[in-house]
């Protein structure tokens, strides 16, 4: 069991809040930064964020905050759990925090995904050590796995990676998740942990889909389904490789093969729900092409993040010339090119051919 600490996460959705959950379920003191006044008040006032994790009764040295200021400051540990596309904003408003411009406080990192810039895709850690004080360079932790927020928010069994370049913080975040109902790892391999926990986004969704399309197929089934994920295991660890990933085991490990089995496969799901309601609702006749989606992504009613990381993947698939099957058909897909079926065939044609 790890010793007391204090805690400050900057982020209080669904998986935030489950994270705090967990850590407070083991003695920790942890605060919640949370932007919106019904979710500060229903977590001080009823232990319930009810909003964003509904029906989960929160423990009492759990609470929130809607000063970011109050919740970063005098922190052992700052974990970031707010959307890829606020990391850089929300970091700006702490620097001015003691613990943060003196570097004392560790700080990890939850987000899933990439960050757009000029010059490309970025991955997370890249993008708050270039806002983040000099001394955090190299030394802030990226924690993933597979860990639906309702299942870790009940204490089921959770296996998580903390991964860093330092060694030592990579050890100190997991002591600190070493709390009933996680299974804590380490991991030096930060590029590739990353990658796994955003490209594994894009390859659920075409699970979804694919999914949807075996309930009434002749031809679509259970090991179409095998099939499909392997081979994105594939294009996920080739990704990886040309980023700059350094472990192979990273690919086989719970943030590679465990993280893509429980995103394409739990109910919990929103990228394999997403996949399936292409499918089922026609839902992609509501938007002109992909950058209409993302543009308005807030329509869909929830956040599907393997449709923004396939943009993502895409671009760094022609910068590094890969062959991403999978991710280019996603693509192409949501840009309105192909329809899914007839992706499908094309795609195991292709894997056939290549055999």
């Amino acid at each position: 069991m790890a010793s007391k600490k204090t805690v400050g996460i900057l982020g209080a959705g669904a998986w935030g809040t489950a994270f705090a959950q967990a850590l407070a379920r083991g003695g920790h003191e942890v605060t919640l930064w949370a932007m919106e006044d019904d979710v500060v008040s229903s977590i001080n006032n009823e232990q319930e964020n009810k909003r964003f994790l509904p029906r989960f009764k929160l423990e009492k040295n759990l609470r929130a905050s809607n000063s970011i200021e109050e919740v970063a400051a005098e922190k052992e540990f700052l974990v970031l759990a707010s959307p890829s596309l606020y990391l850089a904003s929300t970091i700006k408003k702490i620097l001015g925090v003691k613990c943060i411009a003196e570097g004392t406080a560790n700080i990890g990192v939850l987000t899933k995904g990439f960050v757009p810039s000029e010059s490309g895709p970025r991955l997370i850690l890249e993008t708050i050590e270039s806002v983040l004080p000099p001394s955090y360079k190299g030394s802030t932790c990226y924690i993933s796995g597979p860990s639906h927020a309702e299942e870790v928010a009940m204490g089921k069994i959770t296996g998580l990676v903390a991964a860093s370049e330092n060694p030592k913080t990579s050890i100190k975040f997991r002591e600190l998740m070493r709390v009933p109902g996680i299974m804590p790892y380490s991991s030096l391999d930060v590029v590739g942990v990353q990658i796994c926990a955003a490209a594994k986004n894009v390859v659920a969704v075409v699970y979804g889909a694919l999914d949807a399309l075996s309930e009434t197929s002749e031809i679509f089934g259970d090991n179409t389904e095998s099939l499909l994920m392997a081979a994105g295991l594939n294009e996920i660890q080739t990704l990886g490789f040309a980023m700059g990933a350094t472990h192979a085991e990273t690919f086989t490990s719970i943030s590679g093969v465990g993280d893509l089995d429980v995103t394409c496969k739990s109910k919990y799901g929103r990228n394999r729900r997403f996949g399936q309601e292409i499918i089922k609702t026609d839902l992609l006749s509501r938007f002109k092409n992909l950058d209409d989606l993302i543009a308005n992504i807030n329509k869909i009613g929830y956040l599907p993040e393997g449709a923004v990381a396939c943009k993502c993947v895409h671009e760094i698939a022609q910068s590094k010339n890969l062959k991403l099957l999978i991710c280019d058909g996603l693509f192409r897909i949501l840009n309105r090119e192909i329809e899914p079926e007839d992706f499908m065939l094309e795609l195991l044609m292709n894997y056939k051919q290549s055999e």
